[in-house]
C-alpha cells in the first residue's frame, strides 16, 4: 500500500512537471516572451504547435519502445526531456532556440503518461486504477497552480521561472527513478496493432479527443495573450487567472469518482460543454474582465476531467493494453492541438480574437456527440 502511494504521488509530481510547468507554462509566459523576442501571434502559435506535435511523437515512442524499455526508464526519460527543454527555453534568444526548448518539453509529455498508465495497471489494484490514474492527471492543474504563483510573485522574469522549473524537474525525474518499481508491467506492451483501433468505441473516441484538443489551444496557447493584449488584463492579473484554472482544474482528482457515480457518457458530455461555455465566455471579457477569471476556472475543470474522462474509456476499451486505452485518445487530443495551435493564430489575424474564439467553440460542441459506449 506504502510503495503503491509513492508510486501514485511521484507520478502526480511528473505530470505536475511534464504538463503543467514543461507544457502549458508556455501559454501563460507567451506575452512576455513575445515581448522580448519580438515574436507575431503566428510565430507564437507555430513554436506553440512545436509541442503538441513533439508530445505526438513522444506517445508514438512509448508505443514503440514499450516492449523494450520498462515504464520506469520511459517515465525516467520524460523527466529528464522536460528538464532539458526548460532549460533550453531559459536560455533561448531567438524563436529558433525557443521552439526547440518548446518542443523538448513537449516531447516529455508524451512520453509521460502510457508508462504511468502501465506501471498504475501492474501495481495498484483493479478496484483503485480508475482513481490513480484520474489523481496522475489532476497533475496537470497543480503544476499549472505552481506556475501562476511563481509568475505572480516573479513579474516579468520568465527566464529565472523556466531555470528554476528546471531544477524541480531534475529532483522530480530522480524521485520517480526511486519510486517506479524496477519490474517490467505484466502485459504485453510490444508493438502496436492498428486493429485494436476496430474496437468499438475506440475510433470515435479518438475523433472526439481531436475535435477537443482542437478547441483546446483557443485558451491553452492563447488564453493568456487574449487577456493581455486584446483585453488589457494586468500581467499579475494573467497570472492570478492562470491560477483560477489550475486551481478548479485539481477537481479532475474526482474525475474517477464522477464516473462511477454519473457514468462516462455524463460526464463526458458535461466537461465538453463547459469548454465550449468556458470558450465563449473568454470571448466576453471584452465586456468584463470578470468573464476572463471566469472562462480560465471553467476551462481548468472543464479540460482536466474531459481528459480524465477519455483517459478512463479508454483504458475501459483497452484493459489488456492500457498504455494504448490511454495513448490513442491522448495521441488524438494532441494531434487536434498541434493543427489548432498555428489555426488558431491565422484566425485571429483574419477574424479577429472574437471570431476566432466563436469558431474555435464548435469543435469542442461536435467532439460531444462521438463518445465510445461501454458499461
Amino acid at each position: 500500500m506504502k510503495r503503491g502511494l509513492n508510486l501514485v504521488a511521484a507520478a502526480f509530481a511528473l505530470t505536475a512537471l511534464s504538463y503543467g510547468l514543461a507544457r502549458f507554462a508556455y501559454g501563460l509566459l507567451l506575452p512576455q516572451i513575445r515581448a522580448e523576442l519580438f515574436l507575431d501571434a503566428t510565430a507564437a502559435g507555430w513554436i506553440g504547435s512545436s509541442a503538441f506535435a513533439a508530445y505526438c511523437v513522444g506517445i508514438v515512442l512509448t508505443f514503440v519502445c514499450g516492449g523494450r524499455l520498462t515504464p520506469r526508464a520511459l517515465a525516467a526519460f520524460a523527466g529528464l526531456a522536460a528538464t532539458a527543454g526548460m532549460a533550453c527555453i531559459m536560455v533561448a534568444s531567438t524563436g529558433w532556440v525557443l521552439g526547440a526548448g518548446v518542443a523538448l518539453a513537449g516531447l516529455s509529455t508524451g512520453l509521460t503518461s502510457p508508462p504511468l498508465a502501465s506501471a498504475v495497471a501492474a501495481h495498484i489494484v483493479a478496484d483503485g486504477r480508475a482513481r490513480a490514474n484520474a489523481v496522475i492527471n489532476a497533475g496537470t492543474a497543480v503544476g499549472i497552480v505552481f506556475s501562476g504563483m511563481a509568475a505572480a510573485l516573479t513579474f516579468g522574469a520568465w527566464r529565472e521561472l523556466y531555470g528554476l522549473f528546471a531544477l524541480i524537474g531534475a529532483a522530480v525525474t530522480l524521485w520517480l527513478w526511486c519510486a517506479v518499481p524496477k519490474a517490467r508491467s505484466n502485459e504485453a506492451t510490444a508493438g502496436i496493432s492498428l486493429d485494436l483501433l476496430r474496437r468499438p468505441g475506440v475510433a470515435t473516441l479518438c475523433f472526439s479527443a481531436f475535435a477537443m484538443g482542437l478547441s483546446s489551444t483557443a485558451i491553452w496557447t492563447f488564453g493568456a495573450d487574449i487577456l493581455r493584449g486584446a483585453f488589457g488584463v494586468s500581467d499579475t492579473g494573467i497570472a492570478w487567472a492562470w491560477i483560477a484554472l489550475g486551481t478548479a482544474g485539481a477537481s479532475g482528482a474526482a474525475t474517477g469518482v464522477l464516473i462511477d457515480r454519473f457514468g462516462t457518457a455524463r460526464m463526458h458530455t458535461g466537461a465538453l460543454s463547459a469548454i465550449v461555455v468556458a470558450i465563449l465566455a473568454l470571448a466576453a471579457s471584452g465586456f468584463n474582465a470578470a468573464f476572463g477569471f471566469v472562462a480560465m476556472s471553467l476551462f481548468g475543470a472543464a479540460y482536466i476531467m474531459s481528459s480524465g474522462t477519455y483517459l478512463i474509456q479508454g483504458i475501459a476499451l483497452l484493459p489488456d493494453r492500457p498504455d494504448l486505452g490511454l495513448g490513442f485518445p491522448f495521441l488524438c487530443l494532441a494531434l487536434g492541438q498541434t493543427a489548432g495551435a498555428p489555426l488558431f493564430g491565422a484566425a485571429m489575424g483574419v477574424m479577429g480574437v472574437t471570431g476566432a474564439l466563436f469558431t474555435f467553440a464548435l469543435p469542442a460542441f461536435l467532439a460531444i456527440f462521438p463518445r465510445s459506449r461501454h458499461r
